[in-house]
């Protein structure tokens, strides 16, 4: 390895590979203007559901639904991802990026696929949600979109695996994998599975939908489909429990009490997670009850069991580490004088707790065949899905944030004191909204809805007001959620461009 191809950081001592940086840094660009986009996105969404406001017509509501959760679920999360990658690959590693030529291509196959993705949905050409079940037809170039982006990710993906080849043959670290790298590579284990299923369908949709195939089977395209869904959640959960890792040694010096048990934690997230996908299939009459009973009761606690073991894990260790430096007296003066002021602490505790009893609880729950035939078409599974990806990932992604700015970009955050707020103002309305939109959706609320108040159809329908008072409530805390998610978006970007050069 030449010399001049690394700088070493002078706060933590770890060396930087230089072209890796500078893959890190695009990649970490990208999904800070995704999450601008979706956040925009999600804004117009939120006030349309609320009847009270209700601003964009029916079918601008469902064109901005189909790019919130595109650039919030995929295209934010997997370029962060990518970025972390490469950093848990290289800079935890000691290591050279294996080619960072073929890094550039895959991060163009992504930035143009996402371009072109949100160009022919807010074009009006793709007005067919994040699921676009047949019937539903989108331009082809929405399909084309999507595979160039999933293509450029697979060859991230690649190189992170060449990376980990180059580090262990060129020796660059002592014995096993860091944890963080370690649950990084299942995370991109499972990235590896949930993109060639969404190969494996939305190659022949594409075919379809620019007329060489005559049809697409609907059953066969769901089946396919939530193997590419669901799963890219399951690539965030277990990126989300390394950062998890990460944010606790960063912030307290924490070590885990048991790294057996945590890696044993994530093979099983590689092994099961992928499972509970079957739950958005209980209506479709190709898989038997019992296979759906066996999917939805059984194996996928498998994967329930590795969120505990994390679960008391990372809290664990963060409570022997603050203990360790004297906040010894009684059971919870480790946790009153924990690091609250730090936004990588709070933002990881507060992930930790949305995600575990908001989001995690609920996927348990609503994924089990007897309780999700009565929630999943209803505004629950939206709190749900909130609860993990929001609560859960995105919070943890932005508290890392604070720590990548200043060794990566080398620049220090402009504001710490809104670093300071943002993640319990981001934290506290997503805990808000979520909850209360599994509320509504106890009472019937229904999921992608335009107009829950049926305004001008022959069967008019009222719901409960307790139901509203819900709606109202899920709407204040989605708005305090986007104030936090301004912040993050505003201080990232002014310290990248306006910080103060380290």
């Amino acid at each position: 390895m030449a010399s001049a191809d690394f700088r070493t950081c002078p706060t933590t001592g770890l060396k930087v590979h230089l072209p890796a940086e500078g893959l890190i840094k695009a990649n970490a660009v990208v999904a800070v203007v995704a999450i601008l986009i979706g956040g925009i996105a999600a804004l117009a969404v939120l006030l349309t559901r609320l009847p009270a406001v209700h601003i964009l017509p029916a079918d601008w509501f469902y064109r901005l639904l189909t790019a919130h959760a595109l650039d919030m679920l995929v295209v934010w999360i997997i370029f962060f991802e990518i970025a972390g990658l490469y950093f848990g690959g290289t800079v935890l590693l000691n290591s050279r990026l294996a080619a960072p030529k073929v890094g550039w291509l895959a991060f163009i196959l992504m930035v143009v696929g996402a371009g072109i993705v949100n160009a022919i949905v807010l074009m009006g050409g793709a007005d067919v949600t994040f699921t676009s079940y047949p019937p539903l037809k989108a331009h082809p170039a929405y399909y084309l979109g999507i595979i160039l982006f999933a293509v450029g990710t697979l060859i991230a993906v690649g190189l992170f695996f060449g990376t980990l080849a180059i580090a262990k043959k060129e020796k660059t670290y002592d014995g096993s994998l860091p944890m963080v790298t370690f649950g990084l590579m299942c995370a991109a284990i499972i990235a590896v599975l949930t993109l060639l299923h969404g190969a494996a369908i939305y190659i022949p949709t594409f075919l379809w939908s620019i007329g060489l195939l005559p049809s697409i089977d609907p059953s066969m395209y769901r089946l396919i489909f939530w193997g590419f869904g669901h799963p890219s959640q399951q690539i965030n959960v277990c990126a989300m429990v390394a950062v998890w890792y990460l944010l606790a040694t960063l912030t307290t010096g924490a070590k885990p009490l048991n790294e057996k048990l945590c890696r044993t934690a994530f093979l099983l997230y590689v092994l099961f997670i992928n499972v509970a996908s079957e739950h958005h299939l209980l209506v479709d009459p190709v898989l038997s009850t019992a296979h759906k009973i066996f999917n939805t009761g059984y194996v996928m606690h498998l994967a329930v069991l590795a969120s505990m073991i994390h679960a008391f894990a990372v809290p664990a260790m963060t409570e022997v580490a603050l203990r360790k430096k004297g906040y010894s007296k009684g059971l919870f003066e480790w946790l009153k004088k924990a690091p609250w002021g730090e936004p990588g602490f709070s933002s990881m505790m507060l992930s930790l707790l949305i995600f575990g009893f908001v989001g995690g609880i609920t996927g348990v729950t609503f994924g089990t065949e007897q309780i999700s035939i009565i929630r999943h078409n209803t505004w629950a599974i939206t709190g749900h899905f909130h609860g993990t990806v929001v609560g859960g990932t995105t919070l943890a992604f932005m508290g890392l944030t604070y720590y990548v700015v200043p060794l990566i970009f080398r620049r220090e955050i402009i504001s710490k004191k809104a670093a300071q707020i943002q993640p319990y103002l981001f934290g506290i309305g997503v805990f808000i909204m979520a909850n209360s939109m599994m509320f509504a959706g106890s009472y019937g609320i229904p999921r992608r809805h335009w107009d829950i108040t049926f305004a001008g159809t022959a069967f008019p329908y009222a719901f409960d007001p307790t139901a509203m008072l819900f709606m109202t409530l899920a709407g204040l805390g989605g708005l305090l959620a986007i104030i936090g998610g301004a912040m993050y978006v505003l201080n990232t970007v002014g310290s990248v461009f306006f910080g103060k050069k380290l």
